[in-house]
């Protein structure tokens, strides 16, 4: 049987890509190295680090629903959710750039400097990423083509997370020298001018098709009682929370597991396999050593960036194949329906984040296959959250005929960063009871060791079985989800019969 159909073309689809490639390299930031900055860079302690993070979706739970019905409410020359992608570019950069700058000062100003700059960057990236989110529900109809869409973002956004847990490290301690607060301010400065041309190849590039009934009537009081209506929605929410509390557990974490865990000499013994060490005196760089040090990641005869090599490296394979897992999305979701492969997805991921924590830390090898294994887990479910969020809008207006995408998106969006929130609070809160203390130098406990290690595997590993139990209960099923689509199609069609009457 025929299904509803609304191709894109490539050009289309990959200018839509890069604009959350760019906004992956703030959220990529935030999710790995949010508590490394402030409490070794800026020397907040964990536990006010753990509740600026916290507050900070708190703040988010006001933000992100008003941005969704402001960009619903939004009408131009350039359509409702384009535009605020031109007109967030500058300062999103910039604050972000601010915010990973530490201006030095006295450690209450410090903390001041750290909590306003953070509540800004929040807020850009709302009035950002809501719209942006919102505008892939609407330049097609399709179902297929949207899991498409999101794969080729996804792609875009795999290169990223590539970039940011590959070579932020490396390239700190290089352009730092010595002075980590230095490096950090010289590496997101990079990025933020990188993240400004990305917004804007989206605007050019992309366009909206889907628009909701022209008769619906505007209440926000309605959108809010269809959206707690809307069961898909509120599973994908809940599932949102657990998984990027996960993310950002897990994230935040390994940083340190490389730094606190992971036995030196068994990383650098094992990195040296791949010559992505510094040479003998005397003896000269190959063209891939040279072009490995450009980016801060060739070892040091005195180990003194092993970790952080060693963590680049290994995310760098693994976001490989965590590729190959979003590239398979499509084809999979297509022979056997989106729910099943998410559900799959992020059960096999579970199992694989609880190995880490059976794995001996001086078996740096087994390390390294599991950090690829993990990315193939986990790379089909990307692509999928995004198309399935924007199917429960669909499911809304097939059963009360009115659509309100944007708002949709927020409120996905707002569980997005209500779980880099609660994650970054959970991490800091669980060091902290562990024992583990801020700054650089310092020795850690037993404590504070087996903290960073239940924190890298078992606590991760809960919050995605907690997503699993939860997509049981999420109704769209691979039938419902084409029939609601052919259903949708058939009454955007009426809308544009009558419009076109309603002109002549």
């Amino acid at each position: 049987m025929s299904h509803y159909t609304q191709k894109l073309s490539f050009g289309e689809k990959a200018g839509y890509s890069v604009g959350d490639g760019a906004a992956n390299l703030v959220f990529q930031v935030l999710m790995a190295y949010q508590f490394l900055f402030f409490t070794q860079v800026m020397g907040i302690s964990p536990g006010k680090a753990g509740t600026l993070f916290l507050a900070g979706r708190i703040f988010d739970a006001i933000t992100d629903p008003m941005m969704g019905v402001i960009a619903d409410r939004t009408k131009t020359r350039w359509g409702r959710f384009r535009p605020w992608l031109m007109w967030s570019a500058l300062p999103f950069a910039g604050i972000f750039w601010m915010t990973f700058t530490s201006p030095g000062f006295e450690p209450t100003m410090q903390t001041v400097y750290a909590y306003g700059m953070y509540f800004l960057l929040m807020l850009l990236y709302t009035i950002n990423n809501v719209p942006y989110c919102a505008l892939g529900g609407v330049m097609t109809g399709d179902v297929d083509e949207r899991t498409s869409l999101n794969t080729y973002r996804f792609v875009a956004t795999t290169t990223a997370t590539f970039i940011v847990t590959g070579l932020t490290l490396p390239l700190v301690a290089k352009f730092g020298q010595g002075d980590d607060a230095k490096g950090w301010s010289a590496v997101m400065g990079i990025f933020a001018v990188v993240m400004i041309v990305l917004f804007l190849i989206t605007f050019l590039t992309t366009r909206e098709r889907v628009e909701p009934d022209p008769e619906q009537v505007n209440s926000i009081k309605q959108d809010i009682k269809d959206l707690f209506k809307n069961k898909p929605w509120v599973v994908l929410f809940a599932a949102t929370l657990c998984i990027f509390v996960m993310l950002v557990v897990r994230g935040g974490s390994l940083t340190l597991y490389f730094r606190e865990v992971a036995d030196l000499d068994s990383m650098f013994a094992f990195l040296q396999r791949f010559n992505l060490v510094v040479p003998d005196e005397g003896v000269s760089m190959t063209v891939m050593q040279k072009f490995l040090d450009t980016f801060g990641l060739l070892l040091q005869k005195d180990q003194s960036n092993v970790s952080g090599v060693t963590y680049g490296f290994i995310n760098m394979v693994g976001n490989a194949t965590t590729l190959v897992g979003v590239l398979l999305s499509k084809p999979l979701s297509m022979r056997f329906g989106k729910k099943t492969v998410f559900t799959i997805s992020l059960a096999a991921t579970a199992l694989c984040t609880f190995w880490l924590m059976l794995i001996p830390a001086s078996n740096s090898g087994m390390i390294f296959v599991q950090g690829i294994l993990w990315g193939a887990c986990y790379g089909p479910s990307i692509p999928l959250l995004w198309s399935m969020i924007a199917d429960t809008a669909d499911f809304s207006e097939w059963q009360t005929g009115r659509r309100s995408t944007a708002f949709a998106f927020a409120g996905v969006v707002f569980a997005l960063k209500f779980g880099l929130g609660v994650g970054g609070a959970v991490q800091g809160w669980l060091l902290g009871f562990y024992g583990y203390q801020s700054g650089s130098g310092v020795v850690q406990t037993e404590s504070a060791v087996t903290g960073v290690m239940h924190c890298s595997a078992v606590y991760p590993a809960l919050f995605l079985v907690g997503a699993v139990v939860l997509m049981l209960f999420y109704p769209i099923s691979k039938e419902l989800n084409y029939r609601i689509a052919d259903e949708l199609a058939g009454r955007r069609k009426n809308f544009a019969n009558a419009d076109n009457k309603t002109q002549s």
